[in-house]
């Protein structure tokens, strides 16, 4: 007996193009450009801060905007062209406008198997809204993602990018309602979940008072083979041939000892 599974986008989700204001005003510009001068100062090329800029932009807009695409074209000396080609390859570059809270729902192999489609479904018609869409509320969109790396605790559900592990329609149904009233439960794996806005800002390297450091263990699921592998004794084998030797790297400063 054979089994088909379809991976990868659903048919229903169709990339949209990027949309929205054209242009900053005068003061969100210069609050943009001084955050954006931060970002832009820890890399060596200035072109390599591309995608923690993007990120800042949908910080201020929730998703990217023709406002966005052109603010980080004009701080890296890029194309509005060369910024979109980028800003469509990563899906987590929204192109419409997104809730406080992005809830993805895992449907990949492992996540679909254990009953991620069947949460995906109830979620569907709990919020009345289809995936990629926003309740008319304004406070979640929901959407399918791709794997997430968490199979070892499957099926997740990641809110703003914090995982929600060993999911059920059931918990899941009251994940959101949860969130709807606000009072976010704590991730599995995090201290806190931020807004989306307050997350894309933390994802750009800039500070955020929302969350705090986490102090979580290691679950035992994700140690699974390590002990396994020490109950065996196991070891990974001594390779015969030594590994090349390249030039040196050279030694960045970070922003504590830079003057």
């Amino acid at each position: 007996m054979s089994i088909f599974l379809e991976l990868g986008q659903r048919p229903d989700e169709a990339g949209p193009p990027i949309q929205g204001p054209a242009a900053y005003s005068a003061e969100v510009e210069a609050r943009l450009a001084a955050d954006a001068a931060m970002v832009i100062a820890r890399y060596p090329n200035s072109r390599s801060a591309l995608l923690p800029l993007l990120h800042l932009t949908q910080s201020e807009d929730g998703y990217l905007t023709p406002a966005g695409i052109s603010f980080c074209a004009s701080q890296l000396g890029l194309s509005p062209a060369e910024v979109t080609a980028v800003a469509t390859f990563y899906s987590m570059y929204r192109r419409t406008p997104t809730g406080e809270y992005l809830v993805g729902v895992c449907t990949n192999t492992l996540c679909a198997i254990m009953g991620g489609d069947a949460i995906l479904d109830s979620l569907q018609e709990h919020l009345g809204v289809d995936a990629g869409d926003t309740t008319a509320d304004g406070r979640i969109t929901l959407e399918h993602i791709e794997c997430n790396a968490a199979c070892d605790y499957a099926p997740v559900v990641m809110v703003n990018w914090e995982f929600f592990d060993n999911q059920t329609p059931s918990s899941a149904r009251d994940l959101v309602d949860a969130l709807r009233d606000g009072e976010p439960p704590r991730p599995s794996r995090s201290p806190a979940v931020c807004t989306f806005r307050e997350t894309a800002r933390t994802l750009a390297g800039l500070s955020n008072t929302a969350g705090s450091d986490d102090d979580s263990p290691v679950g035992a699921a994700t140690l699974a083979g390590l002990r396994t592998a020490r109950e065996l004794g196991m070891r990974a084998p001594q390779s015969a041939t030594p590994l090349p030797s390249g030039p040196p790297v050279p030694k960045v400063a970070s922003r504590e000892t830079d003057s």
